[in-house]
């Protein structure tokens, strides 16, 4: 039972959640009367008893993060009709294995640990120089006395003697380089060709590839105003790819017309959908989980005319012809999908189609008419067609498709992968930590040591950029307040990202890159947007400040600062992987940071934390771990998955499979069903 001074704190959290929805609706004085009069009646009604929950002075404490409402778009009604199916559907297309190239790598296969990756082996990739350090290599088995990458002989001082600094980074193995010729109907593996790589191999036999920075968490990512570690993945999703309005030849195609009966080019913008927009990205990166020169048509069911002659219907697409999961077994007690699964065999005992019909308006699906693009991606709308057919979905095509045609379904299969992931993502919430219970009133939730922690967290400024209930700046509700762009007397920078110092800025620039879209490259960094007068023309909105043509931007080597919470769980830390233990980066943080140039001045405070105030603030970051995350219970449970990990041997020798490709090791990661696991799976090496 609660006591009085945990009901005062939970009604006072539950009040201020309650202002922030109804307060904006009304005009600004209304708003300020009301604010002090409710305000003046908590702290009445609270007296001294909430006052363990807050600071006397100084930086306040977040809150809870129950009282952070999940983003949204405003207008997703016009694209999902049921939440529940598309939530079933985000979580099928983010842990199927039949996603990748290769029929085995998924979206899950990089976040499957407290939203993160755990593996250890095959997990290094050289950096810019694609040199290995010695020692290392492809194929490589990492250990604990590999870190920290920059490892002074005194922790405490910046400037003492290096007994190592390598410039490699951990990050999560995903495909071998192949090249993508057609899907194989009926199977989950495309029919590809094996590239020499040139980096990524062993003895001349090819290992998988290793993305070029650590893996960041998707649990809560949800709140993220942009995604990855460069925020390419775009707040609007534009249901194409993940540049959002950056992209001007991003759209797709809608049911529209006098009659309902044409298929309209339409543009689409959903605010507060970075994860959808990073959702998109992986499926076709050849180094994740696609060989080169797939296409999303490709995931959902691309094929030639002979091929589709020479088959029943129900085979003539890739994920569209093949079992939801079907080569993983789901728990009947999987809080998403338990009622759709076939266990004790593998998949789901529904269709794809079936679950996109269910879950978007038909308007985005339901269409005889095909999409034809030709060879230099000019459309164009096929509309008098014979000879058409429904397969087992009730979905009607023509009766034969050439490699340039493609159904409305699959054409528009990148907007509900997006919005699906994303909506599976935000039930991803990890809201139940001691921390939350503490500021929910249970002031008991945390120890002496945490609540010492706290103390120190707040006031040695690590507030500053692990703000908000969501413990990042560069979350949504951070960017609303405060804007896009930050701007401080001798720099601006894109709120939310920061070089604290970690590599060297040409080892990797980060936000100071560019987009890379063709014919328009422009840079990541919307303050050079800004400062270039293209923000407006690229956003559809001013900036909230203006940057003049001499003023200062800090762009380069500029990286999203992450959210914290769970972060017992997610080692190895920082963008390059290179800090294996939370005590290292608290020495990081205590001396200053800059291990990038040692020999100039450091980039933030030195801290010169005690060592009772390290053992501390650690301690307090582990308060911020929500038991369900580390014991996989609902909503953090999944289906089964199977990870490359590694392959036989070690980086001297490996198996080649007589195609050039080294053979896999996959590790299990069993079924977990809503009541999660006695025992925590372990973390990275241990930590």
């Amino acid at each position: 039972m609660k006591t009085l001074r945990q009901k005062v704190a939970l009604f006072v959290t539950t009040l201020r959640r309650l202002l922030t929805q109804i307060l904006p609706r009304f005009s600004t004085r209304i708003k300020k009367t009301a604010t002090i009069i409710v305000f003046v009646s908590i702290a009445i009604i609270a007296g001294h008893t909430v006052s363990a929950q807050v600071a006397p002075s100084g930086p306040q404490a977040p809150p809870s993060l129950k009282s952070v409402s999940v983003p949204e778009p405003d207008d997703i009604s016009n694209y999902i009709r049921d939440k529940t199916a598309a939530i079933a559907l985000g979580k099928t297309l983010f842990w199927d294995m039949q996603v990748g190239s290769d029929g085995i790598q998924s979206c899950a296969s990089c976040h499957f640990h407290a939203g993160t990756d755990s593996r250890s082996k095959n997990q290094i990739n050289p950096g810019l120089d694609k040199i290995f350090n010695p020692g290392g290599g492809p194929n490589y088995q990492l250990t604990v006395a590999d870190y920290p990458f920059h490892n002074l002989t005194d922790p405490n001082d910046r400037n003492s003697e290096l007994s190592k600094d390598i410039d490699d980074v951990t990050g999560s193995q995903g495909v071998f380089q192949t090249k993508f010729n057609s899907i194989n109907p009926g199977s989950a593996q495309d029919n590809t060709t094996v590239q020499p790589d040139p980096v990524f191999n062993v003895n001349g036999t090819n290992v998988r590839q290793v993305t070029s920075r650590n893996t960041p968490s998707v649990i809560n990512a949800v709140y993220n105003f942009r995604n990855f570690w460069d925020g390419r993945a775009q707040n609007k999703f534009n249901g194409v790819n993940s540049f959002g309005d950056r992209d001007p030849n991003a759209y797709v195609y809608k049911v529209g017309g006098l009659l309902g009966l044409q298929l309209e080019k339409v543009k689409i913008s959903l605010k507060n959908s970075a994860a959808a927009s990073q959702a998109v990205g992986p499926p076709l990166t050849s180094l994740e989980e696609s060989s080169t020169g797939r296409t999303f048509p490709d995931i959902a069911g691309k094929l030639t005319g002979s091929q589709r002659l020479e088959l029943p219907r129900e085979h003539g697409k890739k994920l569209r012809g093949l079992k939801p999961l079907g080569k993983q077994l789901v728990a009947k007690d999987d809080s998403v999908l338990g009622s759709f699964s076939n266990f004790p065999e593998t998949g789901l005992k529904t269709t794809y189609a079936k679950l996109i019909k269910k879950a978007f308006k038909p308007e985005w699906w339901k269409s005889p008419q095909i999409i034809k693009i030709d060879e230099l991606g000019n459309r164009t709308i096929v509309r008098k067609l014979v000879n058409l057919v429904t397969d087992l979905d009730g979905v009607v095509y023509p009766d034969q498709l050439s490699p340039q045609q493609f159904s409305l379904i699959d054409y528009n299969f990148p907007l509900f992968m997006g919005l699906a992931i994303q909506m599976y993502e935000s039930t991803l919430v990890s809201d139940n930590s001691p921390y939350d219970q503490y500021q929910d009133g249970n002031t008991s939730a945390l120890t002496a040591q945490q609540q010492q922690g706290l103390k120190v967290f707040l006031n040695s400024g690590c507030i500053s950029c692990h703000g908000g209930a969501e413990f990042t700046a560069a979350s949504v509700t951070n960017v609303q307040k405060n804007g896009r762009i930050t701007q401080k007397p001798s720099r601006s920078n894109d709120t939310g990202f920061f070089n604290i110092g970690v590599t060297p800025i040409n080892n990797d620039i980060g936000l100071g890159a560019d987009d890379d879209l063709t014919p328009n490259s422009r840079p990541l960094s919307e303050t050079r947007l800004a400062q270039q007068g293209s923000f407006q023309q690229v956003f559809g909105e001013a900036p909230n400040v203006t940057v003049g043509p001499k003023d200062t931007v800090n762009a380069d080597g500029l990286f999203k600062t992450p959210g914290l919470r769970n972060v017992e769980l997610t080692a190895p830390y920082f963008h390059n992987g290179g800090q294996l233990s939370l005590r290292q980066v608290v020495d990081f943080y205590s001396r200053g940071g800059g291990d990038a140039n040692p020999s100039g001045p450091p980039p933030l405070p030195v801290l010169n934390l005690s060592e009772d105030d390290k053992e501390a603030l650690v301690a307090f970051l582990k308060s911020l771990t929500d038991e369900r995350v580390r014991y996989e219970k609902a909503p953090f449970d999944h289906p089964q998955l199977f990870v490359p990990n590694g392959h036989p041997g070690n980086q001297n020798s490996v198996t080649n499979d007589s195609k050039g490709q080294a053979t896999d090791d996959l590790l299990e990661i069993p079924a977990v069903g809503r009541n999660g696991l006695n025992t925590p799976e372990p973390n990275f090496l241990g930590e």
